[in-house]
């Protein structure tokens, strides 16, 4: 990959570890369409290079992912095209499905706010190391939406079925001590400390065998979490119908306008 067609994904290789840095600093590495095409190159490009054994996932401060870019994505002018069709196969989408089936070891180094999307990002990582400074929040539900295939697939998993309903019913946001204390991340480090401490672990995973640490990845995702693309697919067939809603539109709107939603069912 030609580092300089990268603009909003920074992708460095060092000790046989990729690293890949979310770089929208200035809206918290909310993701717009261009950094989803441009996560999806790097994660396919780590996957494709025979020297990358491992893979670290980070956001250029103060953030690790706010999710989607709310004024580029949700409440920008919706094309006109044929309505949605019932029953219509969706594919997943593409930049987690590039993760999800990865098949090196990613460690998500959260350095602040996973939002959304961006807590769905950590989600698909096998690893999740935190800064003090992270904070987690599956807030789709708050928009009128629901998760991506991260919060179906992976969470009940890594939580239990009874912590992911809580935080994906509530969208409510938690911090890096509660995180650690259910089990959604493995670690809580200083923030100055926190790619030190990935990059280690990352390098400690890299030393290793490359077709044994594959076939070991294979086999935790056999065996805990099973097949995603047919909830993926599901999943974006109802965002699609959600986004048409009335109470979607009330969510973005709230949202841009720092006041409390009004939410009609509707």
């Amino acid at each position: 990959m030609d580092a300089r067609e990268q603009k909003l994904v920074r992708y460095e290789v060092a000790d046989h570890v990729a690293t890949i840095t979310l770089d929208r600093p200035q809206v918290r590495n909310a993701l717009n369409f261009p950094a989803y095409a441009e996560l999806e190159n790097a994660l396919k490009t780590a996957q494709g290079d025979i020297e990358v054994r491992c893979i670290v996932i980070t956001g250029a401060d103060p953030a690790f992912c706010s999710g989607d870019d709310v004024r580029e994505i949700m409440a920008a002018p919706k094309r006109e095209g044929p309505p949605p069709q019932p029953h219509v196969k969706h594919p997943p989408t593409p930049a987690a499905m590039a993760a999800l089936e990865c098949d090196k070891p990613m460690i998500a180094a959260v350095n602040g706010a996973a939002i959304g999307w961006g807590m769905e990002l950590a989600l698909y990582c096998d690893i999740r190391i935190a800064s003090e400074k992270a904070t987690f929040s599956e807030m789709f539900i708050k928009r009128g939406l629901i998760c991506d295939v991260g919060g179906f697939y992976r969470l009940p998993a890594v939580v239990g079925p009874s912590k992911a309903a809580e935080l994906l019913f509530t969208g409510e946001a938690i911090d890096a001590r509660e995180a650690l204390r259910i089990g959604l991340v493995g670690d809580v480090v200083a923030h100055e400390a926190l790619m030190t401490r990935a990059g280690d672990i990352a390098r400690k995973i890299a030393a290793n065998p490359p077709l044994a640490l594959r076939t070991m990845k294979e086999g935790l995702r056999r065996a805990t979490y099973g097949e995603p693309r047919a909830i993926g697919s599901w999943a974006i067939e109802n965002i699609r119908r959600l986004m048409g809603t009335e109470d979607h539109r009330e969510g973005v709107a709230a949202f841009l306008e720092k006041r409390a939603p009004n939410f009609s069912g509707r």
